[in-house]
């Protein structure tokens, strides 16, 4: 993590220790200093009981704000909903590098952050950033090390200071994908921001043109993510360009090439699902086979039927036949007389007859 990203992470866990926390009253001016007699053993053991006690009091009171590190059974920590890490991908081999720190350190050195819950018999926590470190020590755990603990820092956290703190812990994270961060992103847009990017933008210290490019991703379709051989593969540079054009076809209400691309879609993610194991369809490939699907050209026949003039030139097609009727067409500079045109108009109604799709 960067020093700026860092200190915007400090200065977010600050305020939220800061919420609510009274101003302390203003220190009168100090008196000229008197010189005193050497104090006894008993006077300093009551000075410090007193100022322990004058320190406890002021956290009591709420002019101070402590906070808590606790060593807690990851078994009653849960993962926050607004963590932008993909659960599901975690696993010894993308965690073995942690595991060995945690193993060579003694224990987790670097805290997790979390909040409590309520209303969750199974949990009293939730991560808000360390999901990694969660993952690691419950492996341990279940892994030769039952007494290992997970280290967390309980802070009073909203929604939106949760997900602002998960975000910069995770922007340096190369195993959070950008995928994972769209998705997340396009989330709190609705949930924190009232789906105004400007103002979130705000918010995170984005640029308002690099987060509307990553909401963009963000909402890839299902069937689109489906073509990749695993979400950690889905990057901005790397497939804006094919977000930005379904994102058009859809809001084009297109009926001719998204179809097209679904499919193709479709055959991709089934090679990926045959490849498991093996080499995948890389990302950059996925997206140059999704933005190649060429449309059917406007001059291409897609009629059940066409029957020509005498010239040989196409006179009539039969383009669909169904309960509410035939659809007819009739092509210029065919040539044909009024009298063929009803001669080749009875033939393909013949035709749809014997195959099943006549007038009924």
């Amino acid at each position: 993590m960067s020093k700026r990203q860092s200190d915007y992470l400090s200065a977010l866990l600050n305020d939220a220790l800061a919420e609510s926390t009274p101003a302390p009253a203003a220190p009168a001016r100090p008196s000229p200093a008197v010189p005193a007699a050497p104090a006894s053993a008993s006077v300093r053991s009551a000075t410090t009981l007193l100022a322990r006690e004058s320190a406890l009091a002021r956290v009591a009171n709420g002019e101070v704000k402590q906070v808590t590190q606790l060593l807690l059974d990851p078994a009653r920590v849960r993962i926050w909903a607004g963590n932008p890490r993909h659960q599901e991908s975690l696993n010894e081999a993308n965690c073995r590098e942690l595991i060995d720190a945690i193993l060579a350190e003694g224990g987790q050195k670097v805290p997790a952050v979390v909040r409590r819950v309520d209303n969750d018999p199974e949990h009293d926590y939730e991560v808000i950033a360390g999901s990694r470190r969660h993952w690691a020590i419950s492996w341990l755990r279940a892994n030769n090390y039952p007494d290992m603990m997970f280290l967390a820092q309980v802070y009073a956290l909203d929604d939106e200071s949760a997900f602002r703190i998960s975000d910069i812990e995770n922007r340096a994270r190369k195993d959070v994908s950008d995928f994972e961060r769209a998705r997340t992103y396009l989330a709190a847009l609705d949930q924190h921001y009232g789906g105004k990017q400007v103002r979130m933008a705000e918010r995170l210290r984005l640029s308002k043109g690099w987060l509307s490019k990553m909401l963009s991703v963000g909402a890839l379709p299902d069937w689109a993510v489906a073509a990749f051989a695993s979400p950690a593969d889905i990057q901005l540079a790397t497939c804006y360009p094919l977000a930005q054009r379904i994102q058009s076809l859809e809001a084009a209400n297109d009926t001719e090439l998204l179809p097209l691309m679904k499919d193709a879609a479709g055959e991709l993610a089934k090679m990926q699902a045959r490849f498991q194991g093996g080499p995948m369809v890389p990302a950059a490939e996925v997206v140059r086979q999704l933005l190649t699907v060429d449309a059917p050209a406007p001059s291409e026949d897609r009629s059940l039927l066409t029957l020509p003039a005498p010239s040989g030139r196409p006179a009539l097609s039969i383009m669909s036949s169904n309960r509410n009727g035939v659809s007819l067409r009739l092509h210029a500079g065919s040539g044909a007389s009024a009298r063929e045109l009803t001669d080749l108009f009875r033939k393909a109604l013949e035709a749809l007859d014997k195959q099943g799709k006549g007038l009924r």
